[in-house]
């Protein structure tokens, strides 16, 4: 069987109903989606096993496993890593194993910003108001979180990202929509960024998942 020709359901195998996942055949599959996708180049290295474990885990909805590596099933999750370490990619790539219910669009934070500076309050509507057919707001991760500029709209300033999270967090309390966020900041960055508000929300909104230190650039 080729590669392209490998699917997500040859990661797991049925039992009693439920789907018991393989590790290995799991990285094979995002090893072979990975090449697909962004070119012959893409593997996944071992520094980055732990990493990939945890947002599978998280994806699947794995209670007991979640459990032991204190994961937070209800919570989103904010990715952090130096850049070029592969965070967007592994959020492109996990999508499939999330649940349907837990699916979500990947938003890098300056495209939510240019359509603030365009269309201005509106803009924003779209990431923090439910749609009327809908229990609770559309999934996203908002990628590379700090990337973006504070940008104006006919003289107003707005620190966008910081008005969409809160306005999320507000939503994760009332229905426990979910948010995903990948970054290179540190937690003092992004409090300097965003103000302390946001950061004590943040803690109560995500799971900090965090690449090992001395994971190469991938670039």
């Amino acid at each position: 069987m080729t590669n392209h020709c490998k699917s997500i359901s040859e990661t797991y195998v049925i039992q009693k109903g439920f789907k018991i996942y393989n590790f290995r055949k799991c990285l094979d599959y995002l090893e072979n989606q990975g090449k697909i996708n962004y070119g012959n180049s893409f593997q996944i290295n071992e520094t980055d096993h732990p990493t990939i474990y945890k947002l599978l885990i998280y994806m699947i909805q794995d209670d007991r496993a979640a459990l032991n590596l204190k994961i937070d099933l209800s919570k989103g999750i904010l990715i952090s890593g130096a850049i070029g370490c592969g965070k967007t990619s592994l959020m492109n790539l996990v999508r499939p194993f999330a649940y349907q219910n837990f699916d979500y669009k990947i938003k890098t934070c300056r495209e939510v910003s240019f359509e603030f500076a365009k269309n201005g309050f509106e803009a924003i509507n779209c990431y923090t108001l439910k749609q009327s057919n809908q229990s609770k707001l559309t999934g996203y991760c908002f990628d590379d979180l700090g990337a973006e500029q504070q940008i104006k709209h006919f003289g107003n300033d707005c620190n966008v990202m910081a008005e969409v999270l809160i306005s999320r967090y507000e939503q994760f309390v009332e229905n426990k929509s979910v948010t995903h966020i990948t970054t290179n900041l540190s937690a003092s960055e992004i409090e300097n960024n965003y103000g302390n508000r946001l950061r004590s929300r943040m803690r109560a909104m995500f799971n900090l998942i965090t690449f090992d230190k001395n994971t190469t650039d991938k670039r």
